[in-house]
């Protein structure tokens, strides 16, 4: 790390520091979706969306949605509002035909 990351990293309230790590890990969570999709595809060798996929979206969306309402950030809330809808209705389809 640069001297000039690390003097701005102390000078962020402790508060600050959390939130940017609840949004790292947001992302980081989001991201991985992409991450078993793709390799639950290459084991297969088709394309195929797993479960997994729409929990992690689920997740994922849900903690970046409430960074984004921390961070006052409309575009973070619509974008991920209207994930969220589409990510609990698979697995809301997930849960019905396991029935």
């Amino acid at each position: 790390m640069s001297t000039t990351m690390i003097e701005w990293w102390a000078q962020v309230q402790t508060i600050e520091r959390s939130w940017l790590l609840f949004g790292i890990g947001a992302q980081v969570i989001f991201f991985m979706r992409f991450v078993v999709q793709w390799i639950v595809s290459e084991r297969a060798r088709r394309s195929i969306v797993p479960d997994a996929f729409w929990y992690l979206s689920l997740l994922g969306g849900v903690m970046m949605a409430i960074y984004g309402i921390y961070r006052a950030d409309p575009v973070i809330i619509i974008g991920q509002l209207t994930g969220l809808f589409i990510y609990s209705r698979n697995i809301y389809f997930i849960w019905h035909t396991k029935k």
